[in-house]
């Protein structure tokens, strides 16, 4: 979606079209199973648990961050990552919020 075409869309829409992008690769929805299974943040090198290279996973984790899903903080030399809770629930309620959304179509149209 280019730049000047979000305008043309709602804030809710444009949102869920954002979070959306971020959980649409299945490396980026590995990265948050892994986190939410770990419960705890992570200090080691996610690249040992993904069969993905270590660019791959940066880059997985900045667009993750990006959008607050995950928080990263430095600690020594290592970076250690975590979900962010707040945002979390944000994300999960703009989603159920779609998805809630009662169908208007019936059997007799589709």
């Amino acid at each position: 979606m280019g730049v000047t075409k979000t305008q043309n869309f709602t804030q809710e829409q444009n949102q869920v079209a954002t979070y959306a992008k971020a959980l649409a690769h299945p490396a980026r929805v590995a990265i948050l199973q892994y986190l939410l299974k770990k419960q705890t943040c992570i200090c080691g090198d996610l690249v040992e648990e993904l069969p993905l290279a270590q660019a791959t996973v940066s880059q997985h984790l900045k667009e993750l961050k990006a959008i607050g899903l995950i928080k990263g903080t430095v600690e020594g030399t290592s970076v250690c990552y975590c979900i962010d809770q707040h945002k979390w629930e944000e994300v999960r309620d703009v989603l159920l919020n779609l998805f809630s959304s009662p169908i208007a179509c019936q059997d007799s149209c589709c």
